[in-house]
């Protein structure tokens, strides 16, 4: 991603940050390409096993013209779905683990690439566009009886 979608995610991922200009300033010279950023602000992040995460997002796709901002790890065993703030407290899901208040994470510079740990699947818009936990939750048990389906056969 390049040019003005960078700018405006950027500008949209720092000012999470407790210290926006510090976090771009580092930002831009970390060699990973990755900041710490805190979570429960702008919003939380589902982590999803990466067995589970990868379908879910190919239904989530299905359901919305664009989803909200997804990470990855480069293992690929962790994938990570931005959602609104206060979305983890309130959920409950086996396997699934919550980012909220209180919590870091560890955000890959939108332009960067994959130089670091963990990389976007899906970019944010700068916007503050996110992923809607209800569909998100539906994508995730349809994603689930496909799994269990091709396991049967």
């Amino acid at each position: 991603m390049t040019g003005p979608g960078v700018k405006t995610a950027v500008e949209w991922l720092v000012s999470a940050a407790p210290d926006p200009d510090a976090c771009r300033w580092e930002w831009e010279r970390n060699p990973l390409g990755v900041a710490l950023l805190p979570a429960g602000r702008l919003w939380d992040v589902l982590i999803l096993p990466g067995e589970l995460g990868y379908p879910a997002l190919d239904v989530l796709t299905r359901l919305v013209e664009r989803p909200g901002p997804v990470l990855a790890d480069f293992g690929d065993s962790r994938i990570g779905y931005f959602v609104p703030p206060g979305t983890a407290a309130r959920w409950l899901g086996t396997g699934v683990r919550g980012a909220g208040k209180g919590t870091w994470i560890v955000v890959p510079h939108p332009a960067k690439g994959t130089a670091g740990t963990v990389r976007w699947l899906v970019l944010p818009d700068g916007a503050g566009t996110l992923n809607d936990p209800s569909l998100l939750e539906l994508a995730m048990h349809e994603a689930a009886a496909s799994i269990s389906r091709e396991g049967e056969g």
